[in-house]
């Protein structure tokens, strides 16, 4: 046959396309293969190690499974020995491994999550296996208890994997320790990227039991935990992948491999889609206005502090402080550390002061950022600084409370004896320091000596009963604190002897609390989204205000802020409820993300600057 030569270059031009796409269909045909599946290995807890030396043994004597993928709570607690622990047990493995955090991970980590990066590498991962694509997410939340949420940095790094280094067509594996559903306040923000590409399966942990799902229109499996519980070994699942189906069998480590208890066929995500958050409440609020937005690249896990009425000091957890424009929101500088940021910066003068999980206290030119001093810990920074009188007082994670001359960076004392790990701001009155720790623990220091003057412990033996979260109220010789044990305390500022502790089902408080400006009243949440205030004289928990609000159920361990007229309440669902401070009734909502609500910046009168979790930023003003 003759061609003409425009027929002829076209004949020959589509012969190449046909043999590129042949061949990239090749390059991403699916093979047959197994992985294991293990998730909630919590070691550290009971039996954890053990039943993780056991599977490990096992997967290692099989010859068929190509990976392990291990999708978060390696650790019960997250700290630096169970997880050095954990990476010496999982280095006997003879294959691949695969591994994120889970909240267990990072909740209560005493690096503030920089120890598992350093561990095992990142808390991400992206790699390619006959014909699949596989990708893991972390999913926090990250020191404050709320509910789970990928990290703003992670969606950033998700993007960047799509853009630069994914194949569209690939048959994609999506892991993450939380399911993808309300579990993650920010699941719509997954699933909208999983969604663009060819999506056919969704892993998780977290529940500890092997259910199927479906997320947005995504093909979703929940695998049981590796622990043991009440039987006699633990277990995990092997996932056969062949011809475009999977299917799941748990392995009892060193007995059997049981019937398959799933098979699906995988296939591109349904067109379903779940209701996404709802922020009409923003328009009923003609009196309240947003002065403006900021959007940061990374969370935000700390409150922040005003420099002047002229800048916000924020921070994040890339590692890096910064200061936005009063008045526009603008960024004027940012400073690098090297560690996840979940201080609370303070101001004294024209001094930052704000710790870092990369174990340093920095001083900072409040005008331009420049690094005046430095003061080392041990181990990370996660406690927020309260200044008085140019001197800082700080808890960190190495055991040692301080304080620190804000003018030159002077360790002025130390009380090295602190059980667990510091993560709160600290209170101060007459000549006292007081503070909860990660170890039941609560401590009342001489402010100008750092000597222990009382004690005092909770008495239960999990450390996340801790009253560690909550910013202490101290009104006329009298400490009131909340934890995750539900119970509120009244201690003698003076010796630490118990006045009252009480824990009422109809009023089960967590960590989030404030005092009333003319200090009558404390203010408390309770689990239920209602908010009380308690009276500061009464020799019992008694309730003397009752506010209107009704959040449903609410975990955030965010203070509670107030003013004269008002009483703002952060919650966990990006939601900040102003209270009329006399009568209790919602003067009124705005929501400003998803998130948990960061400790509010109350600006004046009638200005605050609110942060979510998400890294959002609003500058919000309204009525007086």
């Amino acid at each position: 046959m003759k061609f003409r030569r425009g027929y002829r270059l076209s004949f020959i031009a589509g012969m190449f396309i046909a043999i590129y796409i042949l061949l990239n269909s090749y390059a991403i045909q699916a093979q047959s293969f197994k992985f294991a599946l293990v998730t909630d290995t919590h070691l550290g807890g009971h039996s954890g190690k053990e039943d993780l030396e056991r599977s490990v043994k096992d997967i290692n004597q099989q010859s068929d499974i190509d990976f392990v993928i291990l999708s978060g709570d390696v650790t019960e607690f997250g700290s630096d020995e169970e997880l050095a622990t954990a990476k010496k047990v999982l280095d006997e493995l003879s294959i691949p491994l695969y591994v994120i955090p889970g909240n267990h991970d990072s909740n209560w980590s005493e690096s503030g999550a920089n120890t598992f990066r350093k561990v095992f590498g990142g808390e991400t991962f992206y790699f390619k296996h006959k014909g699949y694509a596989f990708m893991g997410t972390t999913s926090g939340p990250n020191l404050r208890m709320s509910p789970g949420q990928v990290p703003r940095e992670n969606l950033v790094w998700m993007d960047s994997i799509f853009a630069n280094v994914h194949n569209p067509e690939m048959p994609l594996i999506f892991i993450n320790h939380y399911p993808l559903d309300t579990s993650l306040n920010n699941w719509y923000e997954v699933t909208d990227r999983l969604l663009k590409y060819n999506t056919q399966l969704a892993l998780c942990g977290h529940g500890h039991v092997n259910r199927q799902y479906e997320w947005d229109g995504i093909l979703g499996v929940m695998c049981r935990s590796n622990l043991r519980a009440k039987d006699s070994v633990g277990g995990y699942n092997i996932l056969e992948i062949d011809e475009g189906e999977v299917t799941f069998s748990v392995r009892r480590p060193g007995v059997r491999t049981e019937e398959s208890w799933l098979s699906q066929r995988l296939e591109k995500p349904k067109d379903k889609v779940l209701k996404r958050p709802d922020y009409s409440m923003n328009k009923n609020q003609p009196d309240l206005k947003k002065i403006w937005e900021y959007n940061d690249d990374g969370d935000i896990g700390s409150g922040m502090a005003l420099y002047k009425n002229k800048y916000i000091i924020a921070a994040n957890t890339k590692g890096k402080v910064y200061a936005l424009d009063y008045n526009t929101g603008s960024l004027i500088w940012s400073f690098n550390t090297g560690g996840k940021i979940y201080s609370t910066p303070a101001v004294y003068k024209d001094i930052v002061v704000v710790g870092s999980s990369d174990s340093w206290i920095y001083g900072l030119n409040a005008k331009t950022g420049e690094q005046l001093w430095s003061v080392k810990a041990e181990k990370a920074v996660l406690g927020s600084p309260k200044i008085e009188k140019g001197v800082a007082y700080i808890g960190a994670s190495d055991g040692v409370f301080r304080a620190v001359n804000v003018n030159s960076g002077k360790v002025l004392w130390t009380f090295d004896k602190v059980k667990g790990f510091v993560t709160t701001l600290p209170t101060l009155d007459g000549n006292k320091v007081l503070f909860g720790s990660w170890e039941n623990g609560f401590y009342c220091l001489d402010k100008k000596s750092g000597e222990l003057l009382w004690e005092w412990n909770n008495g239960h033996g999990s450390r996340m009963f801790s009253p560690a979260a909550c910013y202490p109220v101290v009104v006329k010789n009298r400490v009131f604190i909340v934890a995750p044990d539900r119970y509120m305390t009244a201690l003698d500022l003076n010796t630490g002897d118990q006045i009252w502790r009480n824990k009422a089902d109809s009023l089960l408080v967590r960590e989030s609390m404030g005092v009333s400006v003319d200090k009558k009243l404390v203010y408390v949440k309770a689990m239920g989204g209602k908010v009380y205030g308690i009276s500061t004289r009464a020799d019992s928990m008694q309730v003397a205000w009752t506010s209107s609000l009704n959040l449903s159920y609410e975990i955030a361990p965010t203070a509670i802020f107030t003013n004269k007229k008002q009483v703002i309440v952060p919650s966990d669902k990006g939601v900040v409820s102003s209270l009329d401070a006399k009568t209790g009734h919602v003067l009124w909502q705005y929501k400003i993300s998803n998130a948990l609500v960061n400790p509010p910046l109350i600006c004046g009168k009638n200005s605050q600057v609110v942060s979510a979790m998400d890294g959002r930023i609003v500058r919000l003003d309204y009525p007086q």
